[in-house]
Parts: C-alpha cells; sequence; structure tokens
C-alpha cells in the first residue's frame, strides 16, 4: 500500500465531504431551527481541517491515478470510518451517548435501517432529514458519487467503484468509469425524484416525502415517523412506497440499459432479475395465503401487506406497514429466510445477492453432475456467459464468509443478550443491512438502545462489513495490506 498516495486521495474526498455535511443546514433554515446548524457546521470544519492536513503539496491528481488495488481499499474504508464518525457529531449534539450516536450514524450511512431512537418527538426535524440523507448518500456509494462528480477520480475511480459497489465490474455501461458512475447516479436521482413527487400527490407532506423516498431508493428504511409507514395511514402510499421498493432492488445497470438505452429486452434476459421478480411474486403469495387462512386480514389486504414486507426485506429497506411481530410462525419464518437473500447485484441494497445464490444453485447442480459424469464438462453460466473459474472461487469464498461471520456474530449476540431471537434475528439484520429484525427489543416497533454495550459494537461491525460486502475487511486481514511502499518518498513530500 502506498500511503501518500492513500492519504491524498482521501484529503481529497474529505474536502467535498465537508460540503455535504453542511446540506442539513439548508433543511434546518427552511424549518427555522438555526441552532441544529451549529453540529453539522462544526463536523464540516472538522472534516476540511482533516482533508488539509492530509493533503500533500505535490501534483495529487497524478498521484492519484497510480492507485493500486490495495490503495483502493484502504481509501474506501478510511472514507467510511471517517464518514461515519463525522456523521456521529450531530446526535452527539441531540444528546445521544458516543455509541449510540455512532450506531445511528453507521446505521444510516450503511444505509441498515436500525435505530437506537426510541421517542422521536424529542428531536428537530432535522435530524431526521440528516438520517435519511445520510442514507441516500450511502445507500449507492460514498465513493461512487466522488467518482462521477470529481474529474480527479476519472481514472483511477474504477478500483475504488469495483471495491465499494459489486456487479459494476461486470456489467460496465459506459467505457469510462466516470461516465458509468454518472449514469448509475442518474438512475438513483431519478428514481428519488419520481418518488417525491409521487408521495406529495398522495398527500404525503413534503418533509416526509423527501426522507422517505431518500430512504427507500437507498435502501435504508429511517423514516420520520417513529411506527415508520404505518403512522399514514394510506393504503395508496403502502402501494407506492411498495413499488419504489422493487425498483430500487434490481440492478441499477440493467435499469439504464432498459429505461434509458430503451433495451427492453435485456430485462428478460437477465437471470437475476427473473429470480428476483419469481421470488417476490412467489413469496408475496405464500404469506398472504398464510395470514389470510390464519384470519389476520382479508386476502386484498394480506396481499398488500405480504408484498410490501416481502420487499422491506429482501430489498434490506427495513420499512414496516404493519407490525410483522403480530404474524403467524410460518409468515415470520417466510420474512426470515427472504433475510438471507438481498435483491439484485448493483442495486443499494444489501445483502448476500440473489445472483450469487442463483450462481451457488447452478454449481451444485454441476457438482451432482459431475459425480455421475466425472469426465463431462458442465461451464457454469450467468446470462448466458460462462464464469471464469477465478470468479467462480471469490463467490463460493464470499458466501462462506458471510455466512460464517453471521454464525459467529449471532452466538455472541445470544451469549450476551440471552435471547435466541433476538441474536439470531440482530445478526443477520445488521450484517444484510436490513435493520428492524424479530422480537420485541429490535423488531419493528422496536428499538437497539436496550441491547448491551458489546452488541451495539458487534452490530456496527455487522453494519460496516456487510455494507462493503466482505471484501476490504477480508483484504485487511492479509499481511501484504499492511506493506507500505515508498516510505522516504512520503516523508519528503509531507
Amino acid at each position: 500500500m502506498n500511503l501518500y498516495y492513500v492519504l491524498n486521495s482521501v484529503s481529497l474526498i474529505l474536502r467535498y465531504i465537508s460540503l455535504f455535511i453542511l446540506v442539513p443546514c439548508i433543511c434546518a433554515i427552511i424549518l427555522g431551527e438555526y441552532h441544529v446548524c451549529i453540529p453539522f457546521v462544526a463536523a464540516s470544519i472538522i472534516s476540511f481541517c482533516f482533508g488539509f492536513l492530509f493533503k500533500s503539496k505535490s501534483n495529487s491528481e497524478e498521484d492519484i491515478n497510480n492507485l493500486s488495488r490495495t490503495d483502493a481499499i484502504a481509501i474506501v474504508l478510511i472514507t467510511w470510518i471517517f464518514m461515519f464518525l463525522l456523521g456521529a457529531i450531530p446526535f452527539v449534539y441531540f444528546g445521544l451517548s458516543p455509541i449510540d450516536a455512532l450506531f445511528e450514524s453507521v446505521s444510516g450511512i450503511t444505509a441498515t435501517g436500525a435505530t437506537v431512537l426510541s421517542d422521536f418527538s424529542i428531536y428537530p426535524q432535522t435530524m431526521f432529514f440528516w438520517r435519511s440523507f445520510s442514507q441516500w448518500i450511502g445507500g449507492l456509494g460514498i465513493l461512487v458519487l466522488f467518482t462521477a462528480v470529481l474529474p480527479q477520480f476519472s481514472i483511477a475511480g474504477r478500483q475504488m467503484l469495483f471495491t465499494e459497489v459489486s456487479g459494476t465490474k461486470e456489467n460496465k455501461l459506459t467505457p469510462r468509469i466516470r461516465q458509468t458512475a454518472m449514469a448509475l447516479w442518474g438512475v438513483y436521482v431519478v428514481l428519488t425524484v419520481l418518488e417525491i413527487i409521487v408521495l406529495i400527490n398522495l398527500k404525503m407532506p413534503v418533509f416526509d416525502a423527501i426522507c422517505n423516498s431518500f430512504s427507500t431508493i437507498a435502501g435504508g428504511g429511517f423514516s420520520p415517523q417513529q411506527t415508520s409507514i404505518i403512522a399514514y395511514n394510506s393504503t395508496k402510499i403502502v402501494w407506492a412506497i411498495a413499488i419504489f421498493m422493487f425498483f430500487a432492488g434490481f440492478n441499477f445497470t440493467l435499469q439504464y440499459k432498459v429505461f434509458f438505452k430503451r433495451k427492453i429486452k435485456e430485462i428478460f434476459k437477465d437471470d437475476e432479475f427473473r429470480v428476483y421478480f419469481s421470488v417476490v411474486f412467489l413469496f408475496t403469495l405464500f404469506i398472504a395465503v398464510t395470514l389470510t387462512t390464519h384470519n389476520i386480514y382479508d386476502f386484498t389486504t394480506s396481499i398488500r401487506e405480504a408484498f410490501f414486507q416481502v420487499l422491506t426485506i429482501i430489498t434490506t429497506t427495513g420499512f414496516a406497514s404493519v407490525d410483522y411481530n403480530e404474524w403467524n410462525l410460518r409468515a415470520k419464518l417466510l420474512l426470515f429466510i427472504l433475510m438471507f437473500t438481498g435483491a439484485s447485484i448493483g442495486s443499494a441494497t444489501g445483502g448476500v445477492k440473489l445472483l450469487r445464490l442463483v450462481f451457488i444453485f447452478k454449481y451444485i447442480k454441476r457438482q451432482i453432475a459431475k459425480i455421475h459424469h466425472p469426465n463431462g464438462v458442465y461451464p457454469v453460466k450467468i446470462n448466458k456467459m460462462i464464469v471464469n473459474e477465478d470468479v467462480v472461487k471469490q463467490m463460493i469464498s464470499f458466501v462462506f464468509f458471510y455466512y460464517g461471520i453471521f454464525v459467529i456474530t449471532a452466538v455472541a449476540l445470544i451469549f450476551i443478550e440471552q435471547d435466541s431471537i433476538t441474536g439470531v434475528s440482530a445478526a443477520i439484520a445488521t450484517l444484510g443491512n436490513i435493520g428492524p429484525a424479530f422480537g420485541a427489543i429490535v423488531g419493528p416497533m422496536g428499538s437497539y438502545s436496550d441491547l448491551h454495550f458489546a452488541s451495539k459494537l458487534i452490530s456496527i461491525f455487522n453494519m460496516f462489513i456487510g455494507r462493503l460486502e466482505l471484501i476490504p475487511f477480508l483484504a485487511i486481514l492479509h499481511p501484504d495490506f499492511w506493506s507500505f511502499k515508498k516510505i522516504n518518498d512520503l516523508h519528503k513530500r509531507y
């Protein structure tokens, strides 16, 4: 790792982050909450000062273009950690303890949606705007944003983009990585604006429409209302948000090709989209039938609530249109299964992602065939393209480590909390960036505030590595990651 290149890049990013942190001040001024600007201005100044501190006197743009994959991983890790710490400053100002403030910040920026807040009435509206806005910024990826807007990352951004957003390398939209990032953000912004317009037309307050739209498209789930979408008591709003969650859950690269390039046939050729649509349809139907036969709702209501909750879980959004803790065991079990899937690669959602599960299924099918025909050649294909053996190993390793970390953290949480439902569901809900889990404590109407200090730290760890999809975390475990290059040159330039 070249520490000089890394610090130069982080310096540039932190200076621009200082501007984004000031955005809630606009909201505070509009709402007349002038004193609320203080923590955001303070966080912005701190971000800019660190950016200035890390800056070298030499030509940083030339050095940024020389980034290696290891350098890019280090930049992603350092940037996200700084963003977590800076994002926690306003929450400390609003009265949260340092650990709770960090938890809320990490949950927001990773678009998880797990909260430690238990009484929304005591906080200013600007804080709720910051929660949703931080989800929107972090949902598609902080580095994807800066790759799109900063010409300095027109070359080196490729390394950071592939590290932060899965599925981009295999599905490049354009030859230039900056254009690819801009295309992804284009889809992201258009969906957000459309949802804001739709929700306002459905009589949702403008402030709530903006916050809920930020959280929906980011796959986050933070709402300005304590009871989430239940608070609006509107069937139309439930359907509208569910539809936008569906769009948030499938590959933005595919959406760009379909809706912007008008390559409609692409959607029918995509293996992952077909699986995504099928899973949503089948689980909605199964849960609706279960809810109807147990006389919880009539069939029409069951379809609506099942559709909403299936999407909020599979897209790892974490909204609630009902308290699904009150559902029967079979319905809750089906939702629990969805927590282990996630939606599409290349979307803003969390989880292991359906494409990886499709691959694992095809790989197992191939191994079974080879038992009967050892000399046969059975390539694994995704979208009619043969998957390279290196990619095969990467996918298997990812799934193995993902579920391995789930088991370890679930056991730890059960041991600490002395509650198996809380431990298991909180582990997968935080690792998958889902947010609300099951049980009275961490369920859709609950709060993570009652968890033990150690449980909150484990949850923060899960949210972080879950959002970055393990790659940077696994990278830092290798000794080569900590091999610093050109140390003498570093001392000369700083």
